[in-house]
């Protein structure tokens, strides 16, 4: 199954792009994904600019085209994001409102990090905006608080609790990735 770990932080400076590689690492070692990991930075999506609602697919830009084609080749998603000011990155709100049917029937989970709040409220905001496309969002998730911390040499390295909640993560995943294919065809 093709699952894209989609990595929500675009500012300079960012921190968290090693909590996405190990994200993919555990996917592929989990053994039931193809995972890829998509940086919102490089895909560098304008301010959602179609002239049509991403409802019709009708899209005239080619930033949006190829938006559509990595979105839909997916069976799932992990969002990996931090909390800004209290809610999802704006780079990660602009990537799901730019197209529609792409999303529906997949299931999606969400790796969150921050200082103490683990960046729980953007993995809230980012659940609730799913639901809204028509993408599944799983309870199981992980949540990594003083994440700096766990960054040695660029790596991530996760604790007990994080390596579960990984496990737990990618099992349920796996189930409703299968369940919701028979709704895509």
């Amino acid at each position: 199954m093709k699952l894209q770990v989609i990595f929500a932080s675009t500012r300079e400076g960012r921190q968290g792009f090693p909590i996405a590689e190990w994200v993919v690492e555990r996917a592929r070692a989990h053994g039931k994904f193809d995972p890829e990991l998509v940086d919102l930075r490089e895909v560098n999506l304008p301010l959602f600019d179609e002239p049509k609602h991403p409802r019709f697919r009708q899209y005239e830009h080619a930033h949006t085209k190829a938006w559509s084609a990595l979105v839909d080749a997916a069976d799932a998603f992990v969002f990996v994001t931090p909390e800004y000011n209290y809610g999802m990155p704006p780079a990660l709100l602009n990537a799901l409102d730019y197209v529609f049917a792409e999303w529906a029937y997949k299931p999606a989970s969400v790796v969150s990090y921050g200082g103490v709040s683990a960046g729980t409220r953007s993995a809230q905001m980012t659940r609730q905006m799913l639901t809204g496309l028509k993408v599944m969002p799983l309870p199981e998730a992980v949540s990594i608080p003083f994440f700096s911390n766990m960054i040695t040499e660029g790596r991530f390295k996760a604790g007990e609790l994080q390596e579960k909640s990984a496990t737990a993560m990618f099992d349920e995943l796996g189930r409703w990735a299968v369940a919701l294919a028979t709704l895509r065809k």
